[in-house]
């Protein structure tokens, strides 16, 4: 049987890099791209893949959005998470969305294929560093305490906070989703209230901090990965 993937990442290098080396196994099929996440939930809902590999870090609708979508769906694929977020808070958050599997950029090329395959098993690939981590942490006893504080708010306050950090103002965030630029006030207003934040600067390092939205500058781990890729080509 083909298993019949799409790739979701905002580096076109990284993307193309990718579907080159899965292609190369004979029972991989990448059937489509996405650079962020709502191109990969409209992707998703199209093609109907067997697995969706995505990035948790994009531009205008993230990963970690894009999964719940997905995965709210009575047809839906299996979903790998590659990032440069390894933080076991994060990891766990992702893994409670029903994720079959998490790698960090830095990881071996095979690791991402054993990681397919494992997810259509039916079973769950954490990366062996990762997997460590996690266990520590969910045996934690402040490990619900410590999940990050932008899981307590709804699926819009999280689309505003990505949008406010990606500097949208108030009326280019109504537009693009479709609602007046009071009731985004309204939003933002709670948004600061729920996670103790008292301006936009602020909540834009929030952001980046919890891989809510990136910077443009590319970070080490983007790096490794992108050279990952390079070597394997």
């Amino acid at each position: 049987m083909v298993i019949r993937v799409v790739i979701a990442d905002d580096h076109l290098i990284v993307r193309q890099g990718l579907v080159s080396l899965l292609e190369r196994e004979p029972d991989i099929q990448v059937v489509g791209q996405a650079g962020d996440g709502l191109e990969l939930v409209n992707l998703v809902r199209r093609l109907r893949p067997d697995v969706a590999v995505t990035d948790i870090t994009m531009p205008g609708l993230n990963g970690y959005e894009a999964i719940q979508r997905i995965l709210a769906r009575t047809i839906k694929p299996k979903m790998i998470c590659l990032s440069v977020h390894g933080e076991p808070r994060l990891i766990r958050a992702v893994l409670d969305l029903g994720v079959s599997g998490y790698l960090v950029k830095g990881c071996a090329f095979h690791e991402l294929i054993l990681a397919v395959r494992t997810a259509m098993d039916n079973q769950i690939y954490l990366s062996p560093d990762l997997a460590k981590s996690v266990a520590q942490h969910c045996r934690s006893v402040d490990a619900n305490a410590d999940m990050p504080a932008h899981m307590n708010l709804t699926t819009r306050e999280r689309e505003i906070v990505q949008l406010f950090a990606e500097g949208h103002n108030t009326r280019q965030i109504g537009e693009r989703l479709h609602i007046s630029e009071k009731t985004v006030a309204t939003h933002r207003k709670n948004v600061m209230e729920k996670l103790e934040i008292t301006g936009i600067a602020e909540l834009t390092r929030y952001a980046i901090r919890e891989g809510i939205c990136s910077v443009c500058a590319p970070c080490p781990a983007t790096k490794s990965i992108s050279e990952n890729v390079a070597s394997q080509c």
